[in-house]
Formats: structure tokens, sequence, C-alpha cells
């Protein structure tokens, strides 16, 4: 069965050309209440430089979502290009995701920082919006560190590694 909305986008058809569209994975991580709590999103972008913005969007269905919204601070750790397997593990539900094999520290108030990882930027809560069926976050960016390491990437549903031209 094929869905369509009011604009007559086919479901099937919109997530196809979607999928066409590569993106960086992050996992965004918090320590909500003494736990840490994290998801993966493939949704993630710049959203200003002044002040610097970071935005990504989670669905409202999300298990984990309520959690992360009463943390102070999380941070998005940018998955290194051999990091899938832990795309994957935060993508899950029902699994412990920081167990091992995940590897992580605890950061600034506690927030989970993964090990490994192409950068982490340590954000504040700055808004929230609801649209459609996720909600837009967007996080003032505190604090941010860099690896050499090249990022991970998404592209029609499945992970893969960034190759520079020559």
């Amino acid at each position: 069965m094929t869905i369509t909305d009011e604009t007559g986008v086919d479901g099937e058809r919109f997530r196809s050309a979607l999928a066409r569209h590569a993106a960086g994975v992050v996992v965004v991580t918090a320590n909500s209440r003494g736990v840490p709590v994290g998801l993966t999103a493939t949704s993630f972008s710049s959203v200003s430089l002044a002040p610097p913005l970071v935005s990504f969007y989670v669905a409202q269905s999300s298990a984990t979502w309520p959690w992360l919204r009463l943390a102070g601070t999380f941070a998005v750790n940018v998955l290194a290009g051999d990091q899938h397997d832990v795309a994957g593990r935060f993508a899950r539900k029902d699994v412990d995701r920081f167990a091992e094999p995940t590897r992580w520290r605890p950061g600034p108030s506690g927030t989970p920082l993964l090990e490994d990882v192409a950068a982490h930027l340590i954000c504040a809560p700055h808004s929230t919006l609801a649209i459609g069926d996720h909600i837009l976050v967007v996080g003032l960016v505190t604090s941010a560190s860099t690896t050499r390491a090249a990022p991970l990437l998404y592209h029609h549903g499945r992970y893969g590694r960034f190759q520079p031209h020559p």
C-alpha cells in the first residue's frame, strides 16, 4: 500500500529520494538524572556561527527523547568512518547502548563522550520546535574538539566512509 500525504508525495518515493543524500552520522549523548542516554542522528547540521548553534531532529515517538530533553548539557559525537557498529547500536531499541563494547568517558556535567570519534561538540540546550512527526533540537555549542579521523557517512540505507577526490 502506498501512502501519500496532503501534498500528494508518495512516502516511499520521498524516502527513496532522501536516501540519495549522503549525511554525516552523529550520536547525541547526555547524562539525564544520572543515567547515560543517547541516540543516533543523521539529521545533524550547523545552524549559526555567531552564536555557534547546531541542530538535529529526533522522532516524536523516540523513547530516548524524553530523557535527553531533561539534560542541561548534551554532546554531539561525530562518528569516525569505522564506527558504523556504534551508529547501529545507538539506533537500536531495547539495548544498553553504553555497555561493552561501547567505549566512552564522562565529560562536562557527566555528559557521556564516545571514544575515537572525529569530533565532540558539547552543547547547552537552546531551543526545540515540533515539526511534523519530529522535533527540531537546537544546541548552543560551548566546547568543541576534533581528531584527524574521517567521518562516518550514511547513504542509501548504508554506512560508509568519506573518500576525497585525488
